[in-house]
């Protein structure tokens, strides 16, 4: 017997079978070992396209994860520095500027149109697609399916030009709802508002649609936090069968709804088994009605190496604008005025995924459960 290099291990050369039978094992541990450690690096030649379009989702991903708690811990840094003089006069900003968030924000169309934008797109890439015109003299309710981890189909359409929204809907405004915990980030608010960000609750959704003259579209991820959790590839859970809420403001204001699904968005990313009943589910669950935020525990890529990190997949997202549902103006909808709309939304939500499935890999036995 002897020692043979395979050019990865060391190995003897007698098969494992006539080995002893305590040895064995071990054998078959290490080069099972050596298989699950093994790291898929990038190569060297990628294009530069390629890489600028990783380099655009690492900004924008960066933006979701880390620069709100970055900014906060600057603005408080920055108190016991020389430079303290800084923090104090944004706190004097902020002050005054304190509810710009709820009246619309601070969308700069600039920034919507950097070239950034468009290397994110073609990441993915995403894809808007239209199937009816929208009349830009009203105001509008877009209700986004799913969520998915970070809702990157409904910031790529909505929040910039990259995907052509204003060439397809033109004279229309489009409003991303975001819950309010990230405006009362320093700096983090501003950044945020640049894009046409604004806060989920009430008031800030209610604002431009009640503007007059119409061409506002407010754009609800209806499942919210809550629905990032279900949002593992090839689920189709929709967190809807209890949400009234867009329902009752589209009435009030007289809002068209507008159901959006987003075919991909959940298979941009990975994440832990956290089936409905483990403590893993419960535990997220429970931090969610604390924080308001859930904390999926989601994986996919890395930036030089494919076989771990939090940078999506490169995967298509395909987001379809589905036909607009006339909404009269009811200021005190009753329950039953509710129940019925909310129905109708279900149903043509499910009518537009049933419609497109085939064009983007869903099994026809496949169908949209609501929760």
């Amino acid at each position: 017997m002897r020692l043979i290099n395979t050019g990865r291990l060391w190995t003897h050369s007698t098969s494992l079978s006539s080995l002893p039978v305590a040895a064995a094992p071990r054998f078959v541990s290490l080069s099972l070992l050596a298989e699950n450690m093994k790291i898929d690096f990038a190569p060297a030649d990628v294009p530069i396209q390629r890489r600028l379009q990783t380099a655009a989702v690492v900004q924008w991903v960066f933006s979701f994860l880390g620069l709100a708690p970055t900014c906060i811990i600057l603005f408080f840094y920055l108190l016991f520095t020389r430079y303290w003089l800084i923090s104090v006069l944004y706190s004097v900003w902020w002050y005054f500027d304190y509810d710009t968030p709820a009246r619309g924000g601070r969308r700069i169309p600039f920034v919507c149109g950097l070239k950034l934008w468009d290397y994110m797109r073609d990441y993915f890439p995403v894809k808007l697609v239209k199937t009816a015109d929208l009349d830009p003299k009203q105001n509008y309710v877009f209700g986004f399916h799913p969520h998915g981890v970070l809702v990157a189909g409904a910031f790529t359409n909505f929040c910039t030009y990259a995907t052509g929204f204003r060439q397809l809907y033109p004279g229309l405004r489009s409003y991303l709802l975001m819950l309010p915990l990230w405006f009362r980030a320093p700096f983090f608010r501003d950044y945020v508002m640049l894009a046409g960000l604004i806060p989920s609750d009430k008031v800030s959704a209610s604002y431009p649609l009640r503007k007059k003259g119409g061409g506002n579209a407010v754009v609800i991820a209806v499942g919210g936090a809550p629905e990032a959790l279900d949002a593992h590839p090839g689920t189709y859970n929709v967190l809807l069968a209890e949400k009234k809420g867009f329902i009752k403001m589209a009435m009030e204001h007289g809002a068209h709804l507008v159901p959006v699904f987003s075919f991909g968005e959940n298979e941009v990313f990975d994440q832990v088994g956290n089936q409905r009943g483990t403590w893993l589910r419960w535990t997220q669950e429970r931090l969610q009605s604390i924080m308001g935020i859930s904390l999926p525990l989601f994986h996919a890529r890395g930036i030089f190496q494919y076989s771990f990190g939090l940078m999506p997949y490169r995967k298509p997202i395909s987001t379809i604008v589905g036909r607009p549902i006339k909404v009269e103006k009811n200021e005190k909808p009753t329950t039953e005025d509710l129940d019925a709309l909310h129905q109708l939304y279900m149903d043509e939500l499910s009518n537009l995924f049933e419609e497109h499935k085939g064009n983007y890999g869903v099994d026809e036995d496949t169908h949209l459960n609501f929760v």
